[in-house]
């Protein structure tokens, strides 16, 4: 049944076309150009927090500062995952958008024996944009003091410092060999995080590239 109702909407306007996702409203613009800025705000988005060292951290296999592509069974579907170590003892968990509860379930079953585990929903709390394109790096150099080069900062590799004078988690994940970051921040935010990218990245002809979700 073809979805005609909007149960979710992201803190950032979307470029017209909209259309309806998983209940979410996202942009159907499809961009061509050698920059693009896309909201991902509708991605699930699961928080684990336990020791940094124990049985749990062992099953996420996933350190603190690094990024893996992961493919789990949620419910009846095999899903692209994106885990995150995000913090000593902390993963964040993306996932395709209306996930939450399979991610939940799959996360609070990963939990080791007498290991203390909080699984949080962050889904509709925090706001998550995506800059892909070759002068990606220089664009979001001008909105953070962190060193972004390959050495210090290579394609999965993740980090929180200010962007745009905000809190944010910063994800490097190239696409099919394109430079590539997911950014998040606050849901207040959001906006003001998603037009901060695109004034930084007007000389280089930044555009907005509609939401499409990972591969099932």
């Amino acid at each position: 049944m073809a979805e005609t109702g909007v149960v979710a909407r992201s803190p950032i306007a979307p470029a017209a076309p909209e259309i309806i996702l998983a209940g979410w409203a996202v942009s159907a613009r499809r961009s061509g150009a050698a920059l693009t800025v896309t909201d991902c705000t509708p991605l699930t988005k699961v928080a684990i927090k336990a020791a940094p060292v124990g049985a749990t951290a062992e099953r996420l296999e996933v350190p603190f500062g690094r990024v893996s592509r992961q493919t789990w069974t949620l419910g009846d579907r095999d899903c692209s995952v994106m885990v995150v170590g995000s913090g000593p003892g902390e993963w964040l968990v993306l996932g395709p958008p209306g996930s939450q509860v399979s991610l939940i379930h799959q996360l609070s079953a990963l939990a080791g024996d007498g290991d203390l585990v909080a699984v949080v929903d962050l889904s509709h709390g925090r706001a998550l944009v995506r800059l892909t394109g070759s002068w990606a790096a220089e664009v979001l150099a001008k909105e953070t003091a962190m060193d972004l080069g390959d050495s210090v900062c290579p394609d999965g590799a993740a980090f929180r410092s200010a962007v745009a004078g905000l809190a944010a988690d910063v994800i490097r994940d190239d696409r099919d060999g394109t430079r590539s970051y997911l950014v998040g921040c606050e849901r207040s935010s959001g906006q003001y995080l998603f037009d901060s990218l695109l004034e930084s990245g007007a000389e280089f002809g930044i555009e907005v590239d509609g939401f499409v979700p990972p591969d099932i």
